[in-house]
């Protein structure tokens, strides 16, 4: 399994610089990739296009960008992009996003998720891989080709927690990444569903990448009670929910691998053992010494 950082933290900061060193300091320090959420502050691809051309080999990848608001044309003339940019560097991560963004936000139905993201990746996969498209379905429509660049088709992975989500992803995509989604629930539930589809549509085996919350520390309960408050609002969105209830556990915080350096080695042991292909670490230390017990213990792990 291969170990990565997931820069929230870095992005929450607002501020370019900041991102940039972030993910400088993440590549010296030997971890495989580094990736962006797309929220509601700096653009996810622009940033790693920015990381790219000042901070080489890591690879980059976005956790996710939202497939709503940009039409899947955009999207990957976006990606093609970042690709060319970063020297073939980019994993494209999406997904739906949630129906109180989508719709309450910003204005769209979310009333057919699995027929926007169907279509979506209709529209997007052959544009990444540099074909022509003609497309109409309900919602969505395509009747283009985008113009050559360099670089090469950059790999697609699909937020995929349900099953018919996961079975699109393994037929069409390269993977699925996953949050709030426990160990037990990807050995039994994830690596089995999107295999399985990958497998019928004579793909190569997917990707199962996971964003997980990790703390070192010798404070388990105070590391809990942070869990708990910095990551309540994936308790509440019903995609997450569903997932800590396959799992068998109450919240983030019970999700989150939280204790002492051996703890934490066996916690994320759990996930390589479920079949996870990358992880991106979430740190979440709340002091100084969590945070470089943290990193320490990431790094030993490479």
């Amino acid at each position: 399994m291969k170990i990565g950082i997931f820069g929230g933290a870095a992005v929450d900061s607002g501020a370019i610089d900041t991102i940039v060193a972030d993910a400088r300091t993440a590549a010296d320090q030997g971890f495989a990739s580094y990736w962006l959420p797309q929220i509601f502050g700096v653009d996810a691809l622009t940033t790693l296009a920015i990381i790219g051309r000042e901070v080489p080999t890591i690879e980059l990848g976005t956790a996710v960008v939202p497939t709503y608001p940009r039409h899947p044309m955009m999207l990957a003339a976006q990606a093609r992009t970042v690709q060319a940019a970063t020297g073939n560097r980019l994993t494209l991560g999406i997904g739906l996003s949630h129906k109180i963004v989508i719709e309450n936000m910003l204005g769209y139905s979310f009333a057919k998720p699995g027929t926007h993201m169907r279509e979506y990746l209709s529209i997007l996969m052959p544009l990444i891989r540099g074909e022509a498209v003609s497309f109409d379905g309900e919602d969505l429509h395509a009747h283009l080709a985008l113009s050559p660049i360099d670089g090469e088709p950059a790999p697609v992975l699909v937020a995929a927690p349900g099953p018919k989500m996961l079975e699109l992803a393994g037929t069409v995509a390269d993977g699925t990444i996953l949050w709030m989604t426990g160990p037990t629930t990807v050995a039994s539930h994830t690596v089995p569903t999107i295999t399985k589809a990958a497998e019928a549509a004579g793909r190569p085996t997917p990707r199962v990448a996971a964003g997980v919350p990790v703390c070192v520390t010798s404070d388990v309960d105070g590391a809990r009670e942070r869990a708990a408050k910095v990551f309540a609002i994936y308790g509440t969105l019903p995609s997450y929910r569903a997932m800590l209830d396959a799992e068998g556990i109450d919240g983030p915080e019970d999700l989150a691998v939280i204790g002492d350096e051996a703890a934490v080695t066996d916690g994320l042991r759990r996930f390589a053992d479920a079949g996870v292909t990358e992880l991106a670490a979430s740190e979440f230390g709340g002091t100084a010494d969590e945070r470089t017990r943290t990193r320490e213990l990431l790094q030993s792990l490479i």
